[in-house]
């Protein structure tokens, strides 16, 4: 028989943990699983927090002999997630999943002051320190030049990091701007003008047509610059 539960996320009382029948070796187990998977995408040198949340009261789980933990399926390595602990050894087989918590921290840029929506960013709105890279979806940034330069869409509070998701979409040429070709490939590359056809927005396709008339899709990647491979 497989029982299959979800758990309520909060803190872990010794008392909801017991009466539930999980173990703290079974939740040891869950949150080496969630520090192994962050630590795999997590920078160099980053410090990995993990809490457990707490078991629905109403859960009560038969006694195990051996429990594994295992990734939960869909789930995110960072942030808010879960791990799944699994009875393969027992007189009533179970599954459940465990709420946890995973921060990251490691040295990223953060607004040196409130900025405002807007502001174009330089050195002189910035420092370094420790953030928790898992608090939002977007990650933060580890290099100034990435940042220098960028429009921000949303404001920025002092001392928190700016993300890719709070600056405005970069535009490296628009329509009707010459624009510069170039296809790259092994070993080689070849340059050309053309006009563009479509706005240039990183990340994102556009259209050109060179002088001779062809129309290329690429990869804009610089000011006034597609790339294309080959």
């Amino acid at each position: 028989m497989l029982v299959a539960c979800a758990l309520a996320a909060s803190a872990m009382p010794g008392a909801a943990q017991a009466a539930s029948g999980l173990q703290a070796a079974h939740l040891a187990q869950a949150m080496a699983l969630a520090r192994e998977a962050a630590l795999a995408l997590a920078p160099a040198g980053a410090r990995i927090d993990v809490t457990a949340g707490a078991p629905d009261p109403r859960l009560r789980l038969a006694p195990c002999a051996e429990v594994q933990a295992h990734q939960a399926a869909g789930s995110l390595p960072w942030g808010r997630t879960r791990v799944g602990l699994r009875c393969v050894r027992g007189g009533t087989l179970w599954n459940v999943f465990v709420p946890v918590t995973v921060a990251v921290h490691a040295p990223a840029w953060v607004a040196s002051a409130a900025l405002p929506a807007g502001v174009t960013l330089g050195p002189q709105h910035l420092q370094q320190a420790m953030v928790d890279w898992a608090a939002e979806p977007s990650p933060p940034f580890t290099e100034l030049r990435a940042l220098t330069g960028r429009n921000l869409a949303l404001p920025v509070g002092p001392g928190q990091p700016v993300r890719e998701a709070q600056l405005q979409v970069r535009r490296w040429f628009r329509v009707g701007q010459t624009v510069e070709v170039v296809a790259v490939g092994d070993g080689f590359s070849v340059s050309a003008s053309g006009r563009a056809l479509s706005d240039g927005i990183a990340g994102r396709p556009a259209r050109v047509r060179t002088e001779a008339g062809r129309v290329l899709v690429g990869r804009p990647t610089a000011e006034g610059r597609l790339e294309i491979r080959l």
